[in-house]
């Protein structure tokens, strides 16, 4: 924040129904210079709109992948190299736009960090988003490139077999770009990242936007290799088991072998270490020495895909909410159970009170 938006922002707090002009008197500037510092408040996440609201409602940002998700799925047994009778769907996705979407079903303010392109599938993106709620303004919308594209294979029981991105529109969020997005970052109350993300912006957030805490979604075991020299900087992480073995070193092989990979993670600065074991649940530690393995609730699986996503979105919830540990974890489960039951990536019925209800059949 400049010094001078900081003079707006104090006499708005002290009078919401200031007007522009009143302001310009004040401080001795035009009217159309009070537009343009106000205008870059809003941005920023100091104003909520143009009706000087200041903002002082928790939010988050995710900073990650937004894509087109293209998903092809068998009626019958999967057979490579050949051609399998199925079903294909198009639908929004990348981890971070999912984790958000999550975010603002659950009622949070969620502002996505993201690139997107100006073709077909870019303006799904907005324009789906704008729909649902996602903020996108800090966004980076580039001309003439390809927006994010993700096209996966899934067999009749609704399991992935194989899947192909095309990411490269990432590549082109920069250092210079993230450093213009210090205050929404620094004010919100939890940023999370995904690997999608080139691997200097990622250094550069957690090492310089010291103020914020950052959760971690390490998306593939490929992609996680970006952060295991900067591990540590990340408040909560949810690596899956070979994720968690990539980044420590240290294979696991038994039950034992958690609670090492996990004290890895805890002495390297991590707070709060979430190990995904899939169907077998998860294995949770933290700084305070409380550890606990959780099995998942009995669920028919209808789509897959979007269960890890919802669990991110469950942890940020209940910390932003500032639920116990024994809270946070079943309340990410009972996100994640609602994912895995509908054939959507993301279910369009998640919502506070329909976790709540599973909880409570939990």
């Amino acid at each position: 924040m400049t010094k001078r938006e900081e003079e707006i922002l104090n006499l708005i707090k002290s009078n919401p129904l200031i007007s522009q002009n009143e302001l310009s008197d004040i401080l001795k500037i035009t009217r159309s210079s009070v537009a343009v510092h106000i205008t870059n408040l809003i941005k920023k996440g100091y104003i909520k709109g143009k009706g000087y609201i200041v903002s002082d409602e928790d939010f988050a940002v995710v900073i990650g992948g937004a894509n087109v998700d293209i998903v092809g799925i068998s009626q019958n047994e999967l057979r490579y190299k050949d051609s399998n009778i199925g079903n294909i769907k198009m639908s929004l996705g990348g981890v971070g736009r999912n984790i958000a979407e999550n975010l603002v079903r659950l009622g949070v303010n969620t502002k996505l960090i993201t690139a997107i392109g100006d073709d077909i599938y870019g303006m799904k993106i907005l324009n789906e988003c704008r729909d649902i709620g996602i903020d996108l303004e800090n966004s980076l919308k580039l001309k003439g490139y390809n927006s994010s594209v993700y096209m996966s294979i899934l067999d009749s029981s609704n399991d992935m077999h194989l899947a192909i991105s095309e990411m490269d529109i990432l590549s082109n969020m920069s250092i210079d770009f993230i450093k213009q997005k210090r205050n929404i970052i620094e004010n919100s109350r939890v940023a999370v990242i995904d690997t999608n993300i080139p691997k200097d912006v990622m250094d550069y957030i957690v090492n310089n936007f010291k103020e914020t805490e950052f959760f971690l979604d390490t998306v593939s075991t490929e992609k996680s290799k970006k952060v295991k020299d900067i591990i540590g900087k990340f408040h909560t992480i949810k690596p899956n088991r070979y994720e968690a073995e990539m980044l420590s070193g240290i294979e696991i092989n038994s039950n034992d072998d958690f609670k090492k990979v996990s004290n890895f993670f805890l002495e390297k600065g991590v707070k709060r270490v979430f190990l995904s074991l899939g169907e077998e649940g998860i294995y949770y530690n933290d700084a305070d020495g409380f550890e606990k393995f959780v099995k998942p609730p009995e669920t028919k699986v209808v789509n897959a895909n979007g269960a890890g996503d919802a669990f991110v979105s469950g942890l940020v919830y209940s910390y932003i909410k500032d639920y116990s540990i024994e809270d946070t974890i079943n309340f990410a489960m009972g996100c994640s159970k609602m994912a895995i039951s509908h054939e959507n990536t993301i279910n369009p019925n998640i919502n506070l009170e329909n976790v709540n209800s599973i909880l409570k059949e939990m």
